[in-house]
């Protein structure tokens, strides 16, 4: 499985505290491993985000991503990351 990221997707992940960047680094090896874990809890999103999965990094932080064709091979493509309040302007209760 091929994995890409945004460039703005790694600039905030360069911003994060170290914990939180190990919280990304073994989500997103688990996700190779299997996108369908159940500890991802990897779910399509509807507006504003549509067309975007999203899948669990703690219990605030998320990583949105797409999967793109490219060439003739299929990508997943990390665009968004940020806590739950900054994604969707609300607490995650």
């Amino acid at each position: 499985m091929k994995i890409l990221f945004d460039n703005g997707f790694y600039r905030k992940y360069k911003k994060l505290n170290v914990r939180i960047q190990k919280s990304i680094d073994k989500s997103i090896r688990s996700f190779r491993k299997n996108p369908l874990a159940p500890q991802l809890h990897n779910h399509a999103l509807r507006e504003p985000y549509l067309g975007y999965k999203s899948i669990n990094i703690t219990d605030d932080y998320r990583a949105f991503y797409k999967e793109r064709i490219i060439g003739e091979e299929k990508v997943t493509y990390f665009e968004v990351l940020g806590t739950h309040r900054e994604l969707y302007g609300e607490s995650p209760d």
